[in-house]
């Protein structure tokens, strides 16, 4: 009963989590006339402030000098903070430039240009199902460049940043608010030299005479950190396969606003690639949810076998009899452990993000 109520409240986590990534278009607009590059500044700064006051109430520092010591993981925290700052960047740019659904784009296809890159950087192997995937989705991005007439660089930006992002992190092996925290802090001069040097020259709208514009622009961090709070909460409590999956809730939202809310054009053959990508993500989930199905029963089939094996070892040692009374016994064992030995969830095949889009 307490594993159901703890993963029913994973998954509520898990929805707000993406919920709030999808809607995060809704907000960037009302920074106007603030530019992407300053929204960007001040959310690197206010994400430091709030992430600093939950490592604050958590007591969480020892990751701090564990990090200093080690030369190659700060360099990679500071590649991983270069890098989230160009799809960040972009993706505020985008939004506030009436491009929601070419940014969702880019969301849709990271799976599929995650395990592109695990094939050409870590040297993975690629099951049919998965190479069916990826052919469709490079044919739909063909196709979406047909449709715009030129290539959607603007997805390919954020899908390949993300993509990369997520290998960085990887390696790193840091929680979501330690790593947040050390990208941001990596990040805060420059933001803050940044913000500075506009307010010098005259062009920082901080300072505007509307102080809600200002509150608006500090809500950046808020906006940066609990989403990722309740993603972290729901990663402890429902499977990561489960996780995986609903990392598509963002993208979907996102395009609906981009068509719905903020009324995008959408010729036929953007609805051709963009029908093309959700197929190619719905092979690549079936092709997940079926791998991992088969692990869990070859992991129960695996817990079966072990526990026939002690019954019978123990049977030999402590109790003569009969090979018939000792086959009987055996069988017994074998339905007990088949009955009994549950198999642990198996690592997820579906690319789940580090962290959610914007």
């Amino acid at each position: 009963m307490k594993a159901q109520t703890e993963q029913r409240t994973g998954l509520l986590y898990g929805f707000g989590a993406y919920g709030m990534w999808g809607l995060v278009p809704l907000f960037w607009p009302l920074l106007k006339p603030s530019g992407a590059i300053e929204i960007l500044a001040h959310r690197m700064v206010w994400s430091l402030a709030v992430v600093g006051v939950a490592l604050l109430a958590m007591r969480r520092w020892g990751w701090i000098r564990e990090l200093l010591r080690q030369p190659r993981k700060l360099a990679l925290t500071t590649l991983a903070a270069s890098v989230i700052s160009v799809n960040w960047g972009l993706y505020i740019w985008a939004v506030n430039n009436g491009a929601v659904v070419e940014a969702s784009l880019g969301y849709f296809i990271n799976p599929l240009v995650t395990i592109a890159i695990g094939v050409l950087v870590l040297g993975e192997r690629l099951r049919r199902a998965q190479w069916a995937a990826v052919g469709i989705g490079v044919a739909a991005v063909l196709v979406l460049a047909i449709g715009y007439g030129r290539p959607p660089w603007i997805s390919l930006v954020l899908a390949f940043s993300f993509a990369a992002y997520g290998l960085i992190k990887k390696k790193l092996n840091m929680g979501g608010v330690e790593s947040l925290a050390a990208e941001t802090a990596l990040l805060f001069l420059p933001a803050l030299g940044y913000l500075l040097w506009l307010g010098a020259q005259g062009r920082s709208t901080f300072a505007l005479d509307d102080p809600g514009h200002s509150w608006l622009l500090a809500a950046t961090g808020l906006v940066t950190a609990i989403p990722l709070i309740c993603f972290g909460a729901a990663a402890i409590r429902v499977p990561l396969s489960t996780l995986g999956l609903l990392q598509y809730l963002a993208p979907v939202f996102q395009f609906g606003l981009g068509v719905v809310y903020f009324h995008e054009a959408m010729p036929p053959e953007r609805w051709a690639g963009f029908s093309l990508v959700w197929v190619a993500l719905a092979l690549l989930t079936w092709d997940a949810l079926r791998t991992a199905r088969r692990s869990r029963a070859r992991l129960a089939e695996a817990g079966a076998s072990a526990a026939t094996a002690a019954t019978a070892a123990t049977t030999a040692t402590t109790a003569p009899a009969s090979e018939a009374a000792v086959a009987a016994e055996v069988a017994g064992g074998a339905e007990v452990a088949g009955a009994v030995h549950g198999a642990p969830e198996p690592p997820p095949t579906v690319a789940t993000p580090a962290r959610g889009p914007a």
